[in-house]
């Protein structure tokens, strides 16, 4: 195992393996565009990984060169990706014991339709909590709404 496997992979180096993991044959100037970085950046990070032995580089003529997740760079990415997901779980679970909270005061409060107040994932995570309570998530400002600001659910009695 390389010596510098330990050391932690940055946003940036996930990034490239990521695309690399998607087109072994990717140009830096391509992995530049998508990734909106210098060329010379790039060309840093890849050589970065290449010496931590996560990357490994093939010329298939003078001009064009081919890319591979090393099996350690493939442990790596997958690694990664595995912490992210039990990551994003635990905000999601976060969300929803909040959001079920919500919906119990609203029970106990004889609220029985409210308005939600935004149409993103922390939204739906909420308004699937009501639908689930028998609250109805109404189209039009209602005397409750709610809204997602500040890291939490915000409510509003009219």
């Amino acid at each position: 195992m390389n010596a510098q496997a330990n050391i932690p992979i940055k946003a940036k180096e996930y990034d490239l393996l990521e695309a690399i993991s998607e087109d072994s044959l990717v140009t830096q100037s391509s992995l530049s565009a998508r990734l909106d970085m210098a060329v010379g950046s790039v060309n840093w990070y890849i050589k970065r990984l290449v010496s931590r032995g996560y990357v490994k580089v093939s010329h298939l003529d003078r001009t064009r060169l081919k890319y591979d997740l090393t099996p350690e760079g493939m442990r790596v990415f997958t690694q990664r990706a595995s912490q992210y997901a039990k990551d994003s779980l635990t905000v999601y679970k976060s969300f929803r014991q909040k959001a079920k909270e919500i919906v119990k005061e609203l029970q106990a409060r004889g609220i029985s339709e409210v308005y939600l107040d935004g149409d993103d994932e922390v939204m739906d995570i909420l308004r699937l909590s009501c639908i689930e309570g028998g609250i109805s998530v109404d189209n039009v400002p209602t005397k409750v709404k709610f809204k997602y600001a500040e890291q939490a659910y915000q409510i509003d009695f009219q």
